[in-house]
């Protein structure tokens, strides 16, 4: 699915868009024991508090393509004959009304989902009468081209609120609040079958994780029994460890300085340019970076191995998991530097008496703990 696809999904969850005729779900327990289970009309329910749960299940579909929203693809065997893809296809064809396909859910998530805290699992059932898009890009809402069926799921820790102070102005007196289990942001949960070329495609299921550094590989593994991507935050720091262990003495500042630069260049064009499609490079592409960057040829087989090693043969990258576009920071083990990811000219390595050193150009006023000082010299330096 592609980041204008998703939108579309998402506008699904507004009180007045969605066709969810009921919230089914149950409650885990720290030890991965279901405790009870619950189904609610969301038509009967108070306006508020569908508006609340309908900002829950939204945030399922949150966060950047390749980041926290993964493709998940299905072999054709699979879709054939599987247990797993049968077991949501009977999810989404019963609308949530088989009750063996429901318990059997519930079971296979709880079983291979430990959160060490209690968590509530949360499925609806939506049809979405899909308006018909002209090929100028009009929308046509009273002409559907296709009802797109599907289910969605919101993996929710459950926490208690902590005891606090509340002032009631009816009384005019002051009482504790009373203690509750509260409902958290989904750390996870998925949309099948997914929402391709604004169609329906049972190959694939969109899979959601809120944190780039797990990805409750698990659970992944019994629900749907595919591969799944290393994290976002895995890939940045094994990318970065490929980069160190290849290029050795050549990975020096002006080099990655380079790299990121060329990268980042390679989002902002993709951006500018509205593409529909998720940006992705390849190991190639990164060895072309490489070359741009000044790094000799003799290093980059050294870089194909340890790339292919890391993320597999003909692997492609999200830019975004490699490289922070919005900052570019040095460090050393007492001092971190954040630069502007467009000025990285202020900033080089020298050796100044025998000493590495780190020189920033000071432009503009200086601030220490936020109050402006001057920079004191006879002379202007080389």
């Amino acid at each position: 699915m592609n980041e204008k696809e998703v939108a579309e999904i998402r506008r699904r969850f507004r009180p007045d868009k969605n066709s969810i005729s009921a919230l089914r779900g149950c409650c885990v327990n720290e030890n991965g024991e279901i405790v009870s289970e619950f189904e609610q009309s969301l038509l009967s329910s108070p306006q508020e508090e569908v508006e609340n749960i309908l900002a829950t299940l939204k945030r399922t579909l949150s966060g950047g393509l390749g980041k926290n929203l993964i493709d998940l693809e299905f072999e054709t065997q699979q879709v054939v004959d599987s247990e797993e893809h049968k077991l949501l296809m009977a999810l989404r064809d019963s609308a949530l009304k088989d009750e063996e396909a429901l318990h059997a859910f519930y079971q296979k998530a709880a079983s291979s989902l430990k959160l060490g805290e209690n968590y509530l699992i949360l499925l609806i059932h939506d049809t979405y009468d899909i308006p018909y898009r002209g090929g100028d890009g009009a929308v046509f809402s009273d002409a559907s081209s296709e009802v797109y069926s599907y289910i969605l799921c919101s993996i929710c820790p459950v926490r208690m609120s902590k005891p606090t102070l509340s002032y009631y102005m009816t009384e005019q007196k002051f009482h504790n609040r009373r203690i509750d289990w509260l409902v958290s942001k989904p750390e996870l949960g998925f949309l099948f079958p997914a929402f391709d070329d604004r169609t329906t495609n049972i190959y694939n299921a969109l899979y959601y994780s809120r944190s780039t550094a797990e990805s409750y590989t698990a659970f992944v593994d019994s629900i749907f029994h595919c591969p799944l991507p290393l994290p976002a935050k895995v890939q940045k720091e094994t990318f970065q460890s490929v980069l160190e262990d290849s290029l050795g003495e050549s990975c020096s500042y002006d080099v990655i300085g380079s790299v990121h630069s060329q990268i980042k260049a390679m989002i902002e064009e993709h951006r500018e340019n509205k593409e529909v499609e998720p940006l992705l490079i390849s190991r190639q592409a990164v060895k072309r970076v490489l070359s741009a960057s000044g790094v000799p040829d003799e290093k980059l087989p050294a870089f194909t191995e340890k790339y292919d090693a890391a993320f597999g043969t003909d692997a492609v990258l999200s830019p975004k998991n490699i490289i922070d576009d919005k900052k570019f920071e040095v460090s050393t083990p007492d001092v971190t530097i954040q630069v502007h990811s467009d000025r990285q000219d202020l900033v080089e390595t020298r050796v100044i008496d025998g000493a590495k050193c780190i020189v920033i150009r000071a432009e503009g006023g200086v601030t220490v703990n936020g109050v402006a000082v001057h920079i004191d010299g006879g002379q202007d330096a080389d």
